[in-house]
């Protein structure tokens, strides 16, 4: 065990001791902690002024010591080196990455281009999914340019299928899954006219919307990042979401603002006044 090892170690065991100890007892071994700090960071600070304006280089060589930058950065001596952009592009990734996964997808870095691109590639369902440019632009490169601000574009490696069927059943990975089965969710009279009425099932959001006598049922989650749909606005028979504007055809569940994607869609069957809905796998 190293010199620096043994002291932690030591210090470890006084503040196990100081913890078992009653409160005025520990109030007296933390004012003498504080104390002691107190000095010895007006030391310190007198020894930087002095290095300063003696020796530069020797205060630089001094802090490349890990002890002694990391006893300065304690006394708020020095400060806190920022995170290297390399680290904060993986830190937004890691931000997206559970929502991709739970779609059996994810993100790899690929390579960073100064000064201002990020190559990523998505992987598994994200690499052929209709909503993977939403998945790449709003998803991940708002995710990277909030961590980054200087990097301005975010490029995916591997191309994305385009897959032009409205109805093929992919969805955003932000979205989740539902168990088939008919159920009764709602009465008639409890859904709105020309609005929307938000029901909760075995865990599941889903949206009920009735125009005259036609009523839909859509999945309560935008195609877009997931995002719930239930207190967007309602004009002429169109929804729009409330976190980013996507609208949607609340007849078809088409999307008016992106091509190829759509709301999840579910049967409805109206039994006297109850709405029963078919939740398709």
């Amino acid at each position: 065990m190293t010199k620096l090892e043994e002291l932690v170690e030591e210090i470890n065991r006084f503040e196990a001791i100081i913890s078992e100890w009653d409160e005025s007892q520990r109030c007296v071994a933390v004012g003498l902690k504080r104390s002691i700090e107190a000095l010895h960071k007006e030391a310190l600070t007198r020894l930087i002024k002095n290095l300063k304006q003696e020796s530069m280089s020797a205060l630089r060589h001094a802090v490349d010591d890990e002890v002694v930058y990391a006893v300065l950065l304690y006394h708020e001596l020095v400060k806190s080196p920022q995170p290297s952009l390399t680290q904060r592009v993986q830190t937004a990734l890691e931000e997206v990455r559970p929502g991709l996964k739970s779609h059996n997808g994810d993100v790899e870095l690929v390579a960073i281009k100064l000064p201002d691109t990020v190559e990523v590639q998505l992987i598994g369902t994200c690499s052929n999914c209709a909503t993977s440019t939403l998945t790449l632009s709003q998803g991940i490169e708002q995710a990277i340019k909030k961590y980054c601000p200087e990097i301005t574009k975010v490029v995916a490696v591997n191309k994305p299928s385009t897959i032009n069927s409205p109805n093929s059943g992919l969805s955003s990975p932000f979205l989740t899954q539902l168990n088939s089965a008919w159920v009764k969710l709602a009465t008639v009279d409890q859904v709105p006219e020309s609005s929307v009425l938000a029901v909760q099932f075995a865990g599941n959001s889903l949206i009920l919307h009735r125009q005259g006598v036609n009523i839909t049922c859509y999945r309560n989650a935008c195609s877009h990042m997931g995002d719930p749909l239930e207190t967007g606005k309602v004009e002429n028979g169109v929804l729009t979401c409330p976190s980013h504007g996507f609208q949607y055809n609340l007849e078809t569940g088409e999307c008016l603002t992106a091509t190829n994607i759509s709301l999840k869609s579910y049967p409805v069957q109206i039994k006297g006044d109850n709405i029963f809905v078919q939740l398709q796998k």
